[in-house]
């Protein structure tokens, strides 16, 4: 009988361990689920407590998705799935079987939950996938209205960027991607004045200068009378790559809304007065948007800071001289 031991464990199929070990390897709390292209959703960003920053987004989007869109609908598997337990005495293999499809329903309604957290490949990042609403009206509701109260509803969270685009994050993607992509608001004759934020992160193959150059050539070429104001643009372009992943955004307000810094836009400021958000209209909410972060809770001096580190002012202004002959570049200061 010893014998026969060694032999019945040499027979269990060749996949058995690699299973096992794929599935100890599998990020916690997140599915299996990862970052990928071809999907939209909510980036944000927080202080070393991602757990945490999920259950705040979950609370906060939670809050003003049902709000907005009114509150999210179940089905009553689980009332179904109660029944059929209280008969498994009656009928052992009908409700084994009930309670089989339940699972199922309940793993499936899952996948398609308005909110639903993926793996973002970084740290300090959450990115949260959104199913059937527009990211980009939901986040600047939220930050216009937080900005409007001065109401702080978020301890751990940081930054909060609507991701309406992802593609592959290598050059040739990007500028095919770009090109249909910001058409809603630059393609003539829509126009306006814009910026370009950059961010990478887990990735050493992407050039920011190249980015920065390509996408405002695209912006450029869409319609000539676009131009760059670094100060206070009606858009902001964001660029957030993360390993083999480019997120995009076109947002408003970013300068009132402090860089979408949910941290800072609740704090007191003199210059809030003299602006207004802008309104979104149903044409612009039914397209997409793009984001920027990383961080801490600043002071307007630190936030200054993070300027310099991420390409300062003037060379930004050089570089999009310098690249795209249709933009104009706001005098240096």
């Amino acid at each position: 009988m010893a014998a026969a031991e060694p032999a019945a464990r040499k027979r269990r199929p060749k996949g058995h361990f690699a299973a096992a070990a794929g599935r100890a390897k599998r990020p916690r709390g997140g599915g299996g689920r990862q970052l990928e292209a071809g999907m939209r959703g909510i980036l944000i960003t927080c202080n070393m407590n991602e757990r945490k920053c999920v259950g705040e987004a979950y609370s906060l989007l939670g809050e003003y998705g049902d709000l907005l869109y009114g509150p999210e609908q179940f089905s009553d598997h689980e009332e179904r799935l109660s029944g059929s337990e209280r008969e498994e005495d009656e009928d052992d293999v009908e409700a084994a079987l009930k309670k089989e499809v339940g699972q199922i329903r309940a793993s499936t309604e899952q996948k398609l939950r308005r909110f639903q957290s993926v793996e973002s490949g970084a740290n300090n990042v959450v990115f949260i996938r959104t199913r059937g609403i527009e990211p980009e009206n939901l986040v600047h509701h939220i930050l216009k209205d937080m900005h409007t109260t001065k109401k702080k509803k978020t301890r751990v969270i940081l930054r909060m960027l609507p991701i309406s685009g992802t593609c592959k994050a290598f050059m040739e993607d990007m500028k095919k991607y770009a090109e249909t992509f910001f058409e809603p608001w630059f393609k003539a004759p829509n126009k306006g004045t814009f910026q370009i934020v950059y961010k990478a992160r887990n990735n050493s193959h992407m050039s920011r200068e190249e980015v920065i150059k390509e996408l405002a050539g695209i912006v450029g070429s869409l319609n000539p009378e676009n131009k760059v104001d670094l100060n206070n643009p009606q858009y902001t372009i964001v660029v957030e790559i993360i390993k083999n992943v480019c997120c995009l955004s076109v947002v408003r307000d970013y300068v009132l809304f402090r860089k979408y810094n949910l941290q800072e836009v609740v704090k007191s400021n003199k210059e809030d007065i003299q602006q207004t958000p802008s309104n979104l209209t149903e044409e612009q909410n039914s397209k997409v948007v793009k984001p920027e972060t990383e961080e801490e809770e600043m002071s307007s001096k630190e936030v200054k800071q993070e300027n310099k580190n991420q390409g300062s002012t003037v060379l930004q202004k050089k570089l999009l001289k310098s690249y795209h002959p249709f933009v104009k570049p706001m005098p240096d200061i």
